[in-house]
């Protein structure tokens, strides 16, 4: 007999996932929503509700957020990067160089921020080697994505369902167990992006191709010592063209070359002149052992990595308008140092110290982290801001980053101490070795994802708990026939079809205890349903909302749907096609 309350879950659920799929409201909002009615109906109590904020499953992707971060603040990441992207003469040989990195990487490192990472350096590398991102970008996204099916940590769906399936007593699964399954369709992945890709993909404008930035700069580098540019011509460093930057002089014991050839060999406290906008400014700064050439900024009190970069506009009201900056006494003044300034959108010729300021300049600046709060309610500025991701990289704590996260991983894959324990021990590495700081720790956790997480086992529980998984799994039993290989086709499916239209930690435990239902109907072993719930709920190819990098290189690629539905179809088909061969020979029925 069906009951109220399986009626009112089953409202709540369509509804919850018409809105997913419209896309009109955020994830996390209709999910919690969707929790309270459920409270509020009397269908969970409050600890069944709230059950997921204290799932192992959580707090190990909440740490990870901040061990993975260590490693990007450090610059490692984009070394590594930078090392295996190189110079490439093709597109198939560019393809090789990224994808099969990409993928490997994200095995160990969750590949949310693989992606993020080589976004940005694809872009930069892609200018350089005259080939358009929107060959690039989506199969970055695909590759990860079957990278991080290999292993527990290399996507968040992996550690939600290995903590469902502790929760029902079972095992659970060790660090690479899902290798079995993972390693198989990522090479076939891979191989038929390789293959497809200049079929499939047509040129797009990317959204950085597409707008310049209104403001130019002219801003001073000082290449360091330790720079890793030393010994490199202008052209092999890829400085020649860089994206919305242009290299006007060097300046070298004095003396100023304004033509500066592409064979130009890097020396060590050489001065690069660059001339452009504002986020190609904070990309310079990530290369390791490239500063910027302020004498000033070496006066500051803070140290470099407690420095952020903001852009301030002057008031009419201003005390330091039509002085220059010498006389001004500018940095004493707001312990700030005026990098570079533009004015009417266009950058400023000469000395710094030499320009008379007026009302209305831009200035690029290198302040304290606490400028912003001091001086955004200022009659001496129209608007202050804070530039995005200008934090200064912590070159040489590198090493550091990279020795700590293999320490994880050894850890994890020998079961030496379990994935929750090694996590927070890694983070905690991280923080005390200067890796990362508390307040950068703190700012790297994505808390909507794992809002949505919560939630989403908020609405597993209710789905389990009022019957309508048993009823799901009853009528698929009956699709089926009681064909055992069957029944794990339709639930696989069924996941794709959900991580489609919502998101894949949703879908993962929205799908699991209907999956488990439909094992223990048919007498069989749990198993092979959980990982074809996993690789089925991470395998989001054809929509660009199914998979957050998916969305990430939307924007960038300049993609359309369709573009997604042409080369993400097939790619599908053929994921499911293995996997659906291999989970049944490694996990028995």
């Amino acid at each position: 007999m069906i009951s109220i309350d399986l009626i009112t879950v089953s409202i709540v659920l369509v509804s919850s996932l018409l809105l997913l799929a419209s896309n009109r409201l955020p994830a996390d909002t209709v999910l919690l929503g969707a929790l309270c009615l459920l409270l509020l109906s009397n269908i969970l109590t409050p600890t069944e509700a709230l059950a997921g904020l204290s799932n192992p499953g959580i707090a190990t992707i909440a740490i990870l957020y901040i061990v993975v971060s260590g490693v990007r603040e450090t610059g490692a990441i984009a070394w590594i990067s930078r090392l295996l992207l190189g110079r490439p003469q093709n597109q198939t040989l560019a393809q090789l160089r990224l994808l099969i990195p990409a993928a490997t990487i994200s095995i160990f490192i969750n590949n949310t921020p693989v992606v993020a990472m080589f976004t940005s350096a694809i872009q930069d590398w892609c200018k350089r080697s005259q080939f358009k991102p929107s060959h690039f970008l989506l199969p970055l996204s695909y590759a990860s994505i079957l990278g991080g099916t290999c292993s527990l940590i290399g996507t968040s769906t992996n550690l939600v369902i290995d903590s469902l399936i502790r929760q029902s007593g079972l095992p659970g699964f060790s660090l690479f167990e899902l290798a079995a399954v993972g390693i198989p369709i990522t090479l076939a992945g891979c191989l038929y992006l390789i293959i497809a890709r200049p079929y499939l993909l047509v040129d797009r404008q990317g959204s950085t191709e597409k707008f310049n930035d209104i403001r130019e700069y002219l801003v001073e580098m000082q290449v360091n010592p330790v720079c890793e540019l030393i010994g490199q011509t202008i052209q092999d460093a890829g400085l020649r063209h860089l994206p919305g930057l242009f290299l006007i002089e060097i300046i070298r014991n004095g003396e100023v070359f304004p033509v500066v050839s592409p064979q130009t060999i890097i020396q060590t406290d050489d001065r690069l002149v660059f001339a452009g906008a504002v986020e190609s400014v904070i990309e310079l700064r990530r290369i390791r052992g490239l500063v910027l050439a302020s004498d000033q900024a070496f006066k500051l009190e803070s140290k470099e990595h407690e420095r952020r970069l903001f852009e301030a506009v002057i008031s009419a009201e201003s005390p330091v308008i039509r002085q220059n900056i010498r006389k001004a006494r500018f940095r004493h003044r707001y312990n700030a140092v005026i990098l570079s300034i533009a004015r009417n959108g266009q950058r400023i010729k000469g000395k710094i110290g030499d320009i008379q300021l007026q009302a209305g300049d831009t200035l690029l600046l290198e302040a304290e982290k606490g400028f912003l709060f001091k001086f955004r309610n200022s009659r001496e500025f129209l608007l202050v801001s804070k530039l995005q991701n200008s934090t200064a990289v912590r070159h040489n704590r590198a090493p550091w980053a990279l020795v700590i996260m293999l320490i994880m991983i050894i850890l994890m894959a020998t079961g030496i101490m379990n994935i929750l324990q090694t996590v927070i021990l890694a983070a905690v590495a991280m923080l005390f070795s200067g890796c990362i700081t508390i307040e950068d720790a703190r700012r790297s956790i994505d808390y909507q994802v794992l809002l949505v997480i919560a939630c989403a086992f908020g609405l597993g529980t209710a789905v389990q708990k009022v019957g309508l998984a048993d009823l799901i799994s009853e009528h698929a039993l009956l699709i089926a026939g009681g064909d055992i290989w069957l029944m794990l086709v339709l639930v696989y499916f069924s996941t794709v079809i959900l991580t489609e239209t919502i998101t894949n930690n949703a879908a993962a435990i929205i799908m699991f205890p209907i999956a488990v239902s439909a094992a223990n109907t048919l007498g069989v072993n749990v198993t092979p349903f959980a990982v074809a719930v996993m690789i089925a709920a991470s395998a989001s190819f054809v929509t660009p909302i199914g998979y957050q990098t998916n969305l990430m290189v939307f924007g960038p690629g300049g993609y359309r749907f369709i573009d997604y539905i042409k080369l993400g179809l097939p790619l599908s088909l053929i994921v499911a096609s293995i996997a659906l061969w291999i989970i049944p020979i490694v996990w028995p029925f």
